[in-house]
Parts: structure tokens; sequence; C-alpha cells
């Protein structure tokens, strides 16, 4: 039963032939008509092979670790100037911009601040510690933000005070207050 059936089905099917000489026709029309513009490829004009003589000195695109430099500076006298002689705290490497205020505690009564940078790292905060590119120091640690002390060149070899907040925001990078 199973044979006639599919005899029977193949049979039926192999009466179905599409009728495309219309498309057929169509296609040749177009084909006929159609102009076809190619643009040539271009000329290029064929370099001389430089050859770098390099090879010895630091990548430049890598950043140099662990190199201390000589900052020069001219020191004006009775002038308010940073240390520049100390060693930098890790959070000195980033911008305020690039660090956001997650949160305070309090413990051995010494409050201390949560500081998330943009590379997703959490630092614990205490006044006096050091944070920020501009040589900023914590003030005071409040509920919903952070207080810093920023020294920025006045151009004239003078440093000048400057009272920053790192507040609390979705990520890092959306501080409004610097």
């Amino acid at each position: 039963m199973k044979r006639i059936s599919f005899l029977l089905s193949l049979v039926l099917l192999s009466g179905c032939q599409p009728d495309v000489t219309d498309l057929q026709a169509y296609v040749q029309q177009v084909s006929e008509t159609t102009q076809v513009a190619i643009e040539p490829y271009p000329e290029f004009a064929s370099m001389e092979p430089f050859d770098y003589q390099g090879e010895a000195f630091r990548d430049p695109f890598v950043r140099p670790k662990n190199q201390a430099f000589e900052t020069v500076t001219q020191v004006q006298p009775n002038c308010v100037q940073p240390d520049f002689q100390r060693a930098k705290q890790p959070l000195e490497r980033f911008g305020i911009d690039a660090m956001v205020y997650k949160g305070s505690f309090s413990s051995g009564g010494k409050r201390y601040g949560l500081v998330q940078t943009n590379t997703g790292q959490l630092y614990q905060v205490t006044a006096g510690d050091h944070i920020g590119l501009f040589y900023g120091k914590v003030s005071r640690i409040d509920n919903d933000a952070i207080v810093i002390t920023e020294m920025l060149p006045d151009g004239t070899g003078c440093w000048q005070r400057k009272e920053a907040k790192l507040g609390k925001a979705a990520v890092a990078g959306e501080q409004d207050n610097v």
C-alpha cells in the first residue's frame, strides 16, 4: 500500500513543471539593455621601504612601569608647592572623573570611604590619603561625597588650592562637579 501511494505521488509531482518562460524572457531583456560601467582600479604609487632603526628604544605604545621621573619645576619663594618627592598612591593614577564614591563605613573611630575606579577596582580611602591627578588630598568623608583638596598650577610657578567633591554616581565618569 505504501508503494502504491509513493508511486502515485511521484507520478503526480512529475507532472508539475513550472512555466518560467516569461521570467527567462525578462532576464534576457534586462541583460541586453543594461550597460555595465565599472570604474578601473585606482593606480597606487609605490613607496620605498623604510628601514626602522629604533629597535633598541622603548616601545612608544607601552606605558613605562616603575620608573621615577624627575620633575623639573621652578619654585617661587613664599608659594604653596606640592611635595614632588613623595611616592604616589594608587588612586593618583586616576582623574576624579574616572572615580565614583560608593559609600562609607567607620571602624575603630576612623571613617573610611569606598572609591571605585573606571577599571572596576574598589579602593578604601581615609582623610589624608592622596587621590586624583592634581595632588589631591582627602579632606573629609561625608555620607554623600568625599571632599578633596587639589593643588592646581597657576602658571607662575605657584599652586592654588581648590576643593572638589567626589560624589555618588551610577558609574565612573558621570561626575558633574569636576
